[in-house]
């Protein structure tokens, strides 16, 4: 078999994966938005297997720019997709749209217009740096976020995903950046293709294998397995210790407080905590937990006709929130209302 035939069956490959991949998500779960991200991003990168090669001349096929537009605006996807999978409460907002539609733009311009007429290195490196700063954030909101994660089963695969993805991805910008212009032959883009193909199969296998309650945030939950009679008292001995640090001692008022702190206090290992917050008490996120008991304090505040007078900023901080923004956030999601719409409301209700 000729290198041009393997590089075509690894390319082949790649994109009925994808495709299969994108048509399982949508199909299993359409209506949860992690999962239309990570399809979006199966049918992006169906177009970087059908599109990329190693090295970009000055001229691209009509039909080819496209693609190649769509592969780079793929990364804004795959960023979005991120934060989907470890921020449950993501909610998709034009401007996300927007940035993807420049980048997209941007990468067709280059491919027709700017490369064409002599500026091919410039054209690569500033594509190739927007895609580097987007898995950037990328990886950081893994590093972030992952922390806070509660359901142990759903981790370790979120952050195979993100990095497998972002390893290949970081590595194909700076080969670009730095053979601009340069015809490399066969051989690497055969090499690259079953890269592609390698990486797609494994991520496939990783989501086939892991229940969809799990991974992606929103779909149906999985019921949890019934504990033995001695793992149930003794869980609920530490549910009981857990929600007295929280109601006497208030400890999510402390800044920066985290999972491991909180594990350090009740003497148990982190894996534990998360277990019993997640099955036990049913949250998904330790952010999400904390944030549920500094609600319950800031709406306790709002309605006393005592502080009245108190501003909003200054309950939020009490409660252990370090900014407005996400206090107003939060409180609107768990009680559909402002903190000042909530505080009016108890005033008149009075």
């Amino acid at each position: 078999m000729t290198l041009a035939a393997t590089e075509l069956v690894f390319r082949a490959a790649s994109v009925a994966l994808l495709l299969m991949l994108a048509a399982s998500l949508l199909s299993d779960f359409r209506n949860v938005p992690a999962a239309r991200l990570g399809a979006a991003f199966a049918l992006g990168s169906a177009a970087h297997a059908a599109s990329y090669s190693v090295g970009v001349s000055s001229l691209v096929m009509g039909w080819h720019a496209p693609l190649i537009a769509l592969s780079t605006g793929n990364i804004v996807v795959f960023w979005l997709f991120t934060r989907a999978l470890f921020d449950d409460e993501l909610r998709l907002r034009p401007w996300h749209g927007l940035i993807w539609a420049l980048v997209t733009a941007f990468s067709f311009v280059g491919c027709v217009w700017i490369a064409p007429g002599g500026n091919v290195r410039f054209s690569v490196t500033v594509v190739n740096l927007i895609v580097l700063g987007f898995i950037a954030l990328a990886v950081w909101q893994t590093i972030a976020s992952w922390p806070a994660d509660l359901v142990e089963r759903r981790r370790r695969v979120r952050v195979f995903i993100v990095c497998a993805a972002a390893l290949y991805g970081g590595l194909n910008a700076l080969l670009q950046i730095v053979l601009a212009g340069s015809d490399v032959g066969d051989i690497a883009n055969t090499i690259n293709s079953g890269v592609l193909a390698a990486v797609v199969a494994v991520i496939a296998y990783a989501v086939m294998r892991v229940d969809g309650a799990d991974l992606f945030p929103g779909a149906a939950e999985a019921a949890p397995s019934e504990p033995l009679p001695a793992e149930d008292a003794a869980d609920q001995r530490l549910i009981d210790a857990l929600l007295r640090l929280m109601a006497d001692e208030r400890i999510y008022r402390q800044e920066n407080i985290t999972i491991g702190v909180l594990a350090g206090r009740l003497k148990i290992p982190e894996y534990r905590l998360r277990r019993l917050i997640n099955q036990r008490l049913g949250y998904r996120n330790f952010n999400v937990f904390l944030n549920n008991h500094r609600i319950e304090e800031a709406k306790a505040a709002l309605a006393d006709p005592a502080q009245a007078e108190v501003p909003v900023i200054t309950i939020a901080m009490d409660a252990g929130f370090q900014s407005l923004g996400p206090f107003n956030r939060a409180f609107k999601a768990v009680t559909g209302v402002t903190p000042t719409e909530y505080r009016r409301l108890k005033v008149n209700a009075a």
